[in-house]
């Protein structure tokens, strides 16, 4: 049986299967990609500029075929679909229109002369990416490490094989040189060799924390440099002095959009007792809105989870704490039709033995915990392994800002819900992993800071 096929979760049915790589294919992608550096890092930066560019309009040339792969491979709703490729254009156009500023020689005045730092490519990268943002994914290590003259080997995830081979397309379409951009079909065996090669410089991970951690030990016992992108719990704290209808709105968005399955969704929900119970009943109400069905129908905002596997750990966190006194307001179980759908779900009085109190919830379940005070929240907001991101809700924005401070994450986001934008940084410290993406930041993770010395 190959490793990569589109099987359909709103169906369960295989609708096409790929060849997985082949060693030998492997080795020559990994060759070529090589000799593509040798080129492509002494190229001007206009040209870079001008590639990434076409890049972008190609994306939304073909916005509503890229949808329709990504509602097929992995069950997001098309508006929802429509919305990621519109959001990988402007991460290629931020790389066109800043890259060249960003890799200007910085200059350093020193007592024993004058320095300038200069940034370069290291060489050939490694991206392995996961299935629930396909493109976008994609899109933050491309984009700038392209920029930055390097040159990208793409392992995605084994059910994206589709619109990994549409991504191929596009950079062959928009001009890039052979061996710029390659996408394969690798085992994760074969990925572990891909970064044992010693012309391959650098990888980049986004994935769970197993597989972080198993790429990280493969990485250092050969001296790599990494980025890991891994998982989340992050806290959606609600002060007492909230908006609560946009609480409720943000809280409804930022937990159940892509069926909850991002990895800085919000996982944890955590209300004042001022508000709790007028936040909850108005919650459950909004959730009972929510409109589950045919990702490709237009009025869709929840589609099926991505895979019968991914709805099977859900289902299994749930009924663990189930069993151990959580209580069901909404949901708790698969939906009685074909594929992997999984009933909108909140639940409350979880506790910390339960699997879900430590576990990320990669799915669409939302767990309300109360709290008496400010205090109370951080401290909640804070016990956890993860470090990814956090939401708060208070119309006290000093206030907001301070809470903000006393959070052990990467990424704050105030009176909002969780999101993304090209020009802000993206990552996470603690088990969510290390090293950034996106905004200036993702420009500097995989080059050489060359110091150029000029003696007095």
């Amino acid at each position: 049986m190959t490793h990569y096929a589109v099987t359909n979760p709103a169906t369960g049915e295989v609708e096409k299967t790929y060849p997985t790589a082949s060693d030998t294919q492997i080795r020559g992608a990994i060759e070529c990609a090589h000799r593509a550096f040798g080129d492509w890092r002494k190229s001007e930066v206009a040209t870079r500029v001008a590639l990434l560019n076409r890049v972008a309009d190609l994306y939304a040339e073909r916005r509503e075929a890229l949808a329709a792969i990504i509602s097929r491979e992995m069950g997001k709703p098309l508006a929802q679909a429509r919305g990621e490729i519109d959001i990988v254009v402007s991460i290629y156009r931020y790389y066109a229109d800043n890259g060249p500023r960003y890799l200007e020689d910085e200059p350093i005045e020193t007592a024993i002369g004058n320095a300038l730092v200069r940034k370069e490519g290291l060489g050939v990268l490694l991206g392995i990416m996961p299935w629930n943002f396909p493109y976008y994914q994609v899109a933050r290590l491309a984009a700038p490490n392209l920029m930055n003259g390097n040159t990208i080997l793409l392992k995605h995830a084994p059910q994206c094989p589709e619109s990994a081979e549409a991504m191929e397309q596009i950079f062959r379409d928009a001009g890039a040189p052979e061996g710029t951009y390659l996408n394969l079909y690798a085992t994760n065996e074969q990925a572990a060799d891909i970064i044992a090669d010693s012309r391959v410089l650098g990888v980049s991970l986004t994935g769970s924390e197993r597989a972080g951690a198993a790429v990280a030990e493969i990485a250092g016992r050969h001296l790599k440099k990494v980025v890991l992108e891994l998982g989340g719990s992050d806290p959606f704290i609600v002060l007492d002095d909230a908006d609560l209808d946009q609480a409720v709105q943000h809280a409804l968005v930022g937990r159940f959009g892509n069926a909850g399955q991002a990895c800085n969704a919000a996982k944890r929900i955590i209300v004042d007792d001022a508000l709790h119970d007028d936040f909850l009943a108005a919650f459950k109400t909004a959730i009972e809105s929510i409109r589950v069905g045919d990702p490709m129908a237009a009025d869709t905002f929840m589609g099926p989870l991505s895979s019968e596997r991914a709805l099977q750990t859900l289902d299994a966190q749930v009924q663990d704490a189930v069993a151990q006194g959580a209580t069901v307001l909404l949901g708790g179980q698969r939906l009685d039709r074909s594929g992997a759908w999984y009933a909108p779900t909140l639940l409350s009085r979880v506790t910390p033995e339960m699997r879900i109190f430590r576990e990320e919830l990669f799915g669409p379940v939302a767990v309300v915990y109360r709290v008496g005070n400010e205090q109370e929240a951080i401290r909640l907001a804070n016990d956890t392994a993860y470090g990814l991101g956090a939401v708060i809700q208070s119309t006290d924005l000093a206030r907001a800002r301070r809470v903000a401070e006393s959070l052990e994450t990467g990424m704050v986001t105030i009176n909002e819900a969780p999101g993304s934008a090209a020009e802000l940084p993206f990552g996470g410290i603690k088990r969510s992993g290390f090293g950034r993406e996106l905004g200036r930041d993702g420009m500097d993770e995989f080059v050489n800071r060359k110091v150029v010395k000029i003696g007095a």
